[in-house]
């Protein structure tokens, strides 16, 4: 998918989130959009939507939710993400040991990215990083999605985030909405959508732009 936005002429930065405690990914994604200027379509993925939501970086124009979290203020992600019913193929997610959540091995071909091919699955697998209880038990304050225009790509077939539960958040939010029948993770098994959908984005930030 980046390298698709690179083919448009996109820039595009990636925030490394320590996944450590939603305070902490908030400070990680601020610097960065301190660092590349704006002005900025902001875009998240599941547990990230919370903390696009969480900035109040004044250069950010826009926000994209692909299959991702929007807690509303006082709510925590843990409590959108287990609105409704798990689908059956969900996964059991409980911290270990030492206090972290994975996903575990059989969750990349039942849940997160039962689209993918077999080599995509160990790949994200073997990539994946662990997140704390920190990241999603803490209460949002007031989203960004309130002052900012935002869009939502709703993944019909998301066994992880059900879509009845991405409808309902991406309602609430007043976005423009866009569904397909994709699992958990299309930025890996349908990017030319969200690559798509980026860009509609970004052409409608411009125009506002160049409108003022």
């Amino acid at each position: 998918m980046i390298s698709g936005l690179w083919s448009a002429g996109v820039r595009v930065v990636a925030p490394p989130l320590p996944l450590t405690s939603l305070q902490d990914d908030v400070a990680a994604l601020d610097r960065t959009l301190e660092r590349v200027g704006g002005p900025v379509v902001l875009a998240a993925h599941a547990y990230a939507g919370a903390v696009i939501g969480s900035t109040r970086a004044a250069n950010v124009n826009a926000l994209v939710y692909v299959a991702a979290l929007a807690p509303d203020e006082g709510e925590t992600v843990a409590d959108v993400f287990y609105r409704e019913t798990p689908h059956p193929s969900a996964p059991t997610l409980e911290p270990d040991a030492h206090g972290l959540i994975w996903l575990p091995d059989e969750a990349f071909s039942a849940a997160f990215a039962q689209d993918a091919s077999a080599e995509e699955q160990a790949l994200l697998n073997a990539v994946q990083q662990p997140i704390s209880p920190n990241c999603i038990t803490t209460p949002v304050g007031r989203p960004l999605w309130k002052d900012r225009p935002s869009w939502f790509l709703i993944a019909g077939e998301d066994h992880m985030i059900p879509a009845a539960t991405q409808r309902f958040m991406a309602e609430r939010m007043g976005g423009t909405v866009n569904s397909h029948s994709v699992d958990h993770i299309p930025l890996v098994t349908a990017p030319s959508l969200v690559t798509n959908l980026l860009i509609e984005v970004m052409d409608s930030v411009t125009r506002s732009l160049l409108e003022k």
